[in-house]
């Protein structure tokens, strides 16, 4: 859209220009052509196939080139991204939605709804940024979810920057060990991709699941139990469908399993105005702590109200073995 205007003028990017070929020409080739006279950037790219590259290719063509500027800030941006570059294993969100007391349900399953509007509103937010939403399929059927993003439920300053046409759904990957999800389960029938993850020997999809063209199939690492393991399954998440940011919705069961081996880097939690008492569903379960020194600290980044409810952020810090 600069056109003419680029000559001469100086870029401000968050991340290192590429300088490989992926879905797109190299960016510092495209700033080289543009004919701009500096460039900076606030963070070099940990993906080992730029990792500086870029930098050299823009100062081999005469582009001064400055690296560091609010470099912190560029890396909470790209969270996710360094993370997975860096290692095999998504950056993981886990949303939880409680009252004051801890409770996610009542005793006899009823938990529709605990939180406001405005509080699922705010969820669609998460879920448009993330790459995937993870749940199990006991969720799905218990909620009858679709767990896809609503843009009519959006924020207006997000629908007016992006056309309903022009959304991106996240991958929403289900844990269905025992392929229970009916082809009646209203997640099945929205837009969106959805990767439909099944134990050995179970993959009965129905004729539904076979012909819609959104919906992927495979066989999940199960261990002799029948249970995902759940390390294994997320490395796959990045490695076989590149997902970088892993939005989680699920009940207190997958919530504590992913809190016990140490896979959730941030919780989001919505917390009510309401009690509902000790007999109901707690919020993260049994995590078999004996020891005050074991229990799970956490780092608040955020507090803030969200309609009724108190939204709070905080990153987890585990015990260093």
């Amino acid at each position: 859209m600069a056109k003419d205007l680029t000559e001469g003028a100086t870029v401000y990017v968050t991340l290192e220009p590429c300088s490989h070929f992926g879905r797109t020409p190299p960016c510092s080739l495209a700033l080289i052509e543009a004919k701009v006279a500096k460039v900076i950037c606030a963070m070099e790219d940990p993906n080992p196939k730029v990792s500086g590259r870029g930098i050299r290719m823009l100062r081999d063509a005469g582009i001064d080139v400055q690296v560091g500027l609010l470099e912190q800030d560029a890396h909470k941006l790209n969270t996710a991204f360094i993370k997975r570059m860096k290692g095999t294993l998504p950056f993981v969100q886990l949303k939880m939605g409680a009252s004051l007391d801890g409770q996610t349900a009542l005793a006899n399953g009823q938990s529709q709804w605990i939180t406001s509007t405005q509080a699922r509103r705010d969820v669609q937010v998460y879920r448009a940024k993330s790459c995937a939403v993870l749940s199990t399929s006991q969720t799905v059927i218990e909620d009858n979810a679709s767990l896809n993003v609503r843009w009519e439920e959006l924020p207006e300053s997000i629908q007016f920057q992006y056309s309903k046409d022009s959304l991106r759904q996240p991958t929403r990957v289900i844990l269905d060990s025992k392929a229970n999800l009916s082809e009646n389960a209203k997640l099945l029938s929205t837009d969106g991709p959805i990767l439909l993850l099944n134990g050995k020997g179970s993959s009965k999809s129905t004729e539904q699941q076979e012909s819609a063209e959104q919906i992927t199939r495979a066989v999940g690492p199960v261990d002799s139990q029948g249970q995902f393991k759940l390390r294994e399954t997320l490395e796959s998440l990045v490695l076989d469908h590149h997902i970088n940011q892993l939005w989680v919705e699920a009940g207190a069961t997958l919530a504590s399993s992913l809190l016990k081996e140490q896979l959730v880097d941030e919780i989001v939690l919505y917390l009510a105005p309401k009690l509902m008492g000790s007999d109901g569903r707690g919020l993260f379960g049994a995590l078999g702590l004996e020891s005050m020194a074991d229990i799970i600290e956490l780092d608040i980044t955020d507090i803030r109200k969200v309609g009724a409810d108190i939204r709070i952020v905080a990153t987890v810090n585990y015990q260093e073995d």
